[in-house]
């Protein structure tokens, strides 16, 4: 089983970039610290807007110049299956790595670090073979040639919540288009993206077609606005999604934004409530409730208010809080101590607005090391309060009461985002009728998991565009018409 002791300090001094490691332009670099420990985990090179200007120039050469941009979909789909042999050799050590940077329980890095990324990596292989890139379409003139081409040289932001995976959303359609990349990963994560590196090697990866460079904000921005970027492809926070869409409008650039949510679980008056606390790891504490997808809202019929209101509370007081190492453990710590305040100013404006702190609330007494937070639960909340209509990206819960299922499908559409969400009742075609009102890119029936083969994303505030599924690879496709004689 995993060890709980102390493992060496990795470094990563320099970049992946056209094939090899390169040494860093400039002199900055971020120290990464264990979530649950605070102990020094590693060291790592942040780029500059030149290491930037490097890696778009090699992705730009590997697309027009290199094998890539030639390459057949049998020929892409054959390296992508060795670059997800290469990365499942290394998916043990890969979920341990995630889960010591951002806390993430450990059962949970390694079915979204270690085994999704491989997974996804063959399944866009088979979709791209099994799909015309050419089809011929007849009309009166003649006969049009109707092409998917890839749109070129991607540039890929990744966030820290689900580094592996959330950089594979990416990765493996743009690959199977026949794309090239440059992948800008979270500083917060600043380790664990160098595996994909290490593996793009051993598979044989062509040179240029995949570049890592760890940067900043304004490293960022300099892979946004890259003359040589065709499509940025971005997960992460909607302020920061605002910014990348507005910069990508201005230079008529192709984005996909995966951003925040606030998501509501409805539950019915007739809803089991034991259905609904085993629903509750995935729907609303998964990941230490570090997860875009996060239904922080619960909303409770008034019949049943206090029912729900002590289910809900006597999940999250019963959830293992401690090191993510530790098998027994459901819920570890936040990924830092920037965002754990974050997190406790939430908890601190919601107790001053009159909500009613039910469970949590503080740092748990055993664990006097690392960025924790016990399981929190509010109840008596409006959905005017900030603790309802803020994105929190923590453990916290609010509970707010409804009258009839109209209020309650107002109250749940009644947010700037639309990302995620559940309904919960023992009659399934009048959950599924309720699901169909909600204004969101996902919702779930009794449940909430994520298909890794159906399109993923959000309404309003919680995005554009789709990842997952064909409609994933739809977006790394320019169309291109050829009128041709018959």
């Amino acid at each position: 089983m995993t060890q709980l002791t102390q493992q060496a300090i990795i470094d990563r001094r320099q970049f992946f970039i056209d094939g090899r490691w390169t040494d860093p332009t400039g002199t900055e670099s971020h120290t990464a610290v264990e979530a649950a420990t605070e102990a020094p985990l590693g060291t790592a090179a942040l780029g500059t807007e030149t290491d930037i200007d490097i890696a778009v120039r090699a992705a730009r050469t590997a697309l027009d110049d290199g094998p890539w941009g030639r390459s057949t979909a049998h020929e892409r789909a054959e390296v992508m299956r060795r670059l997800a042999d290469a990365l499942a050799k290394r998916a043990e050590s890969t979920s341990i790595l995630v889960s010591r940077e951002n806390g993430m329980p450990i059962a949970l890095s390694s079915a979204f670090n270690g085994v999704a990324p491989a997974a996804l990596l063959r399944v866009y292989a088979d979709l791209i073979e099994s799909i015309d890139l050419e089809e011929s379409r007849s009309s009166p003139q003649g006969i049009t040639l109707v092409r998917k081409e890839p749109v070129g040289v991607v540039g890929a932001i990744t966030p820290w919540n689900y580094p592996q995976v959330l950089a594979m959303f990416k990765i493996a359609p743009a690959l199977a288009a026949g794309c090239t990349i440059v992948l800008k990963p979270s500083p917060e994560t600043a380790l664990d993206s160098y595996v994909f590196a290490e593996a793009a090697q051993e598979a044989g990866l062509p040179a240029g077609v995949l570049n890592i460079v760890l940067a900043g904000r304004r490293a960022g921005e300099a892979l946004v606005t890259h003359p040589l970027v065709d499509k940025i492809a971005f997960t992460g926070s909607t302020a920061a999604g605002r910014e990348i869409g507005s910069q990508c409008g201005r230079l008529i650039r192709r984005c996909t934004l995966e951003l925040g949510g606030k998501s509501a679980a409805i539950f019915l008056d007739d809803g089991d409530i034991e259905v609904l606390v085993r629903g509750l790891g995935a729907a609303s504490f998964m990941n230490n409730g570090q997860t875009c997808t996060t239904q922080s809202r619960i909303l409770a019929p008034r019949s049943r208010y206090d029912e729900v209101v002590d289910a809900v509370a006597g999940f999250a007081s019963g959830l293992r809080v401690g090191n993510p190492l530790d098998p027994e453990v459901t819920c570890g710590p936040m990924a830092s101590e920037t965002h754990l305040a974050r997190v406790n100013g939430h908890i601190d404006n919601a107790r001053r607005s009159g909500a009613r702190l039910i469970t949590g609330g503080r740092r748990p007494a055993d664990l006097e090391k690392g960025w924790f937070v016990e399981p929190t639960v509010f109840a008596d909340v409006s959905n005017d309060d900030e603790i309802a209509r803020t994105e929190v990206f923590g453990p916290v819960i609010a509970v707010i009461p409804y009258e009839g299922d109209d209020e309650a499908v107002r109250i749940a559409n009644d947010s700037n985002y639309g990302l995620a969400g559940s309904v919960w009742s023992s009659d399934e075609d009048r959950a599924r009728s309720i699901a169909r009102r909600i204004r969101t890119g996902t919702i779930g029936v009794n449940r909430y998991d994520i298909d890794l083969g159906a399109p993923f994303g959000g309404m309003k505030d919680s995005g554009i565009g789709r990842e997952l599924g064909f409609e994933g690879l739809h977006h790394y496709f320019e169309y291109k018409s050829m009128y041709v004689n018959p």
